[in-house]
């Protein structure tokens, strides 16, 4: 009997590793969906001698490690402080 529940469990847990190996393959090609850059034409054309300047979309969408708004400086840190005006000290006599 121990026997014959040893093997079920193995089975069940063999059922349940292939539903994850599965459920892995499809997010994984799901997550890779598009075409390779640069595709294989752009290879040969450059092995030809012409100059590419932008690859052809591979369908992934935005790359989210790129920043598309430009960095803009700091506002100096004053707060609207401002220092009493200095005139020149009057000549004695």
């Amino acid at each position: 009997m121990a026997d014959t529940e040893a093997t079920e469990a193995a089975k069940k847990r063999l059922a349940e590793d292939r539903e994850l190996l599965e459920k892995s393959r499809a997010e994984y090609l799901e997550r890779m969906k598009g075409k390779p850059t640069p595709t294989q034409e752009e290879n040969d054309l450059h092995a030809h001698g012409a100059t590419i300047v932008e690859h052809e979309d591979d369908g992934s969408g935005p790359d989210p490690n790129v920043k598309t708004k430009q960095s803009e400086a700091k506002k100096p840190a004053g707060g609207g402080y401002q220092t009493r005006a200095q005139q020149p000290a009057t000549p004695q006599k």
